[in-house]
C-alpha cells in the first residue's frame, strides 16, 4: 500500500484527507509538526511527503539528498506559495516539488472584496470607538463602492477574480501585472504601477511571493498613493516593507490597512497567545494600530479551498510516484 506523510496537519483536514485515502487505498500518516530536518529525520517509510507551512523548511542539500536517498520523489506543499521549500536545492537532489496554484481563487478574492468593504466603510475605526463606548458618527463617512477605483497588483487567478467581483459592483478596477492577460480586460485596466498606486481609493495586493515581488511597496510607494486610500494585502507579507507601511499609517500618507498575512506570521499566527502575548514588536505595533485590521492569514480558509488543497496536493503526489508527469509541477 501507498504510504504519504503530511506535514502540519489541522483537524479541518483530516476529513478530506481520510476520503481521498479510502477512494484510492492510501496509508496517510498525519503530523501536526511542520517540517524541519531537527524534528523529522526517518523518510524510509514513506512513498511521498506533503508539508504546509509559512516558515522555510531549513534544509540544506544534503537534507534534501537524504529525502531522495530514503525513496522519495519528490515534495509538495499544499499551498499556492512554495517559499517554504528550498525549491533549487531540492531539484538538484532529485526530488520534484509541486504546489496548489489554484485551490479556491474565490476564496481569497471574497475576502479581499470584504476587506475593501471594511476600508470604505471604515469599520475599523467605528470598532474601536464602540470599544470605548463612542457611538459618534463625526468624521467618518464612507463611501459607496460603485463610486470608487479599486487598484489591484498582481491580476492573476485571484486578483482577476477580485475583478469580476469588483466590476459586477459597479467599481472602477485598474491592475498592474507584468504578464497581462487578456480575459481579464473585459473587467479591469491595464496601468503602470505609479497609475494604480496614485489614482486608486484603495489597493488589493495578489502577487507571488518570489524575489522581484519581496519589498514590492516601500515607502516611495505609500507616497505616491492618495492620503485617504487603503491598502489589503492577501498575498504574502514580506511583499511590503512592514517599517515603512507602519510609517506610512502613523503619519497618514495612507489612511487605513487590512492586512491578512504579514512578517513574521509563522511564529504568531493560529496561535494562541493569551497569555504570553505577542513577542514581535512590529506585529504587536500593527496590532496597536487603530487603522489596521489584521487577520491571522485566513482568506483562503473556506470548505471548499481545503478540500482542493487536499486533492490536488494528493493527486500530484500519486501521479509522480506512479512516474507520471505532475499538473503543477514547479
Amino acid at each position: 500500500m501507498t504510504k504519504i506523510l503530511m506535514t502540519s496537519v489541522r483537524a479541518d483536514e483530516e476529513r478530506a484527507i481520510q476520503a481521498f485515502a479510502q477512494t484510492h487505498d492510501l496509508d496517510i500518516t498525519l503530523s501536526r509538526e511542520p517540517l524541519h530536518p531537527d524534528n523529522m529525520t526517518d523518510f524510509s517509510a514513506y512513498d511521498g511527503l506533503i508539508v504546509q507551512q509559512t516558515a522555510k523548511i531549513g534544509g540544506d542539500l544534503p537534507f534534501y539528498q537524504h529525502l531522495a536517498q530514503q525513496g522519495l520523489k519528490q515534495i509538495t506543499t499544499r499551498t499556492a506559495g512554495y517559499d517554504m521549500i528550498e525549491v533549487a536545492l531540492a531539484q538538484a537532489a532529485g526530488l520534484k516539488v509541486t504546489n496548489v496554484p489554484a485551490y479556491s481563487p474565490r476564496s481569497v478574492a471574497e475576502m479581499a472584496l470584504m476587506q475593501i468593504f471594511r476600508l470604505l466603510r471604515r469599520t475599523w475605526a467605528f470598532d474601536h470607538r464602540v470599544a470605548e463606548n463612542d457611538f459618534r458618527w463625526a468624521g467618518l463617512q464612507a463611501r459607496e463602492i460603485h463610486t470608487v477605483t479599486v487598484g489591484i497588483i498582481g491580476a492573476g487567478r485571484i486578483g482577476g477574480t477580485l475583478a469580476q467581483l469588483l466590476h459586477a459592483l459597479g467599481a472602477r478596477v485598474l491592475a498592474y501585472d507584468t504578464q497581462p492577460q487578456d480575459e481579464h480586460r473585459a473587467y479591469l485596466t491595464y496601468v503602470d504601477k505609479a497609475t494604480v498606486l496614485s489614482e486608486s481609493d484603495v489597493i488589493s495586493l495578489h502577487v507571488d511571493l518570489n524575489p522581484s515581488s519581496v519589498g514590492l511597496l516601500r515607502a516611495a510607494d505609500f507616497k505616491q498613493m492618495q492620503s485617504h486610500a487603503g491598502l489589503v494585502n492577501a498575498s504574502r507579507g514580506q511583499v511590503i516593507d512592514t517599517t515603512d507601511l507602519i510609517t506610512a499609517l502613523q503619519t497618514g500618507e495612507i489612511e487605513s490597512a487590512a492586512l491578512d498575512t504579514v512578517v513574521g506570521e509563522s511564529a504568531v499566527f493560529n496561535q494562541d497567545l493569551r497569555t504570553q502575548g505577542v513577542a514581535d514588536t512590529q506585529i504587536q505595533t500593527l496590532l496597536d494600530l487603530p487603522n489596521v485590521i489584521l487577520t491571522p492569514h485566513v482568506a483562503f480558509y473556506t470548505n471548499l479551498a481545503i478540500q482542493n488543497m487536499v486533492e490536488t496536493a494528493l493527486t500530484d503526489v500519486l501521479r509522480i510516484i506512479n512516474d507520471l508527469p505532475a499538473e503543477n509541477e514547479i
